[in-house]
């Protein structure tokens, strides 16, 4: 299986209800180094996986939707704990529907499955793989 990753971040708000959660229960902000990989089983007519450019670009929009927000003001979030393996599964989710709708290329219909891994960290992450 071959793969291509692409990086942004976020930063953004929010708060989480339960015990479980502590301290974060209260409103906090959290910064997160967001990696996408891209894979399928045979590279494309290029010798690609995916176009690292567009798949850049992809990310950074739809991370731009997210970054500087309060989560918990967000109609879509509304009474959700928004965890780091949320997010992940959320952003992956949307460059699925990305790829479907053809904004990273034709030669990206071909992909298998896409990984988002969220770094809270250096010591913690938390990722999301689906298939396409």
């Amino acid at each position: 299986m071959f793969g291509i990753t692409v990086r942004g971040h976020i930063m953004v708000a929010h708060s989480f209800r339960g015990e479980v959660f502590g301290p974060a229960q209260r409103l906090h902000g959290a910064t997160f180094l967001v990696d996408a990989t891209f894979r399928r089983a045979e590279l494309d007519a290029d010798n690609i996986v995916v176009d690292i450019g567009l798949a850049t670009e992809q990310l950074g929009e739809l991370l731009g939707e997210l970054n500087y927000r309060n989560l918990d003001d967000l109609p879509e979030f509304a009474g959700i704990n928004t965890s780091t393996e949320f997010l992940a599964k959320v952003i992956a989710d949307r460059l699925a529907d990305r790829v479907h709708a053809g904004a990273l290329g034709e030669g990206a219909r071909g992909l298998a499955g896409i990984t988002v891994t969220l770094h809270e960290s250096h010591i913690a992450w938390a990722s999301y793989e689906r298939p396409l």
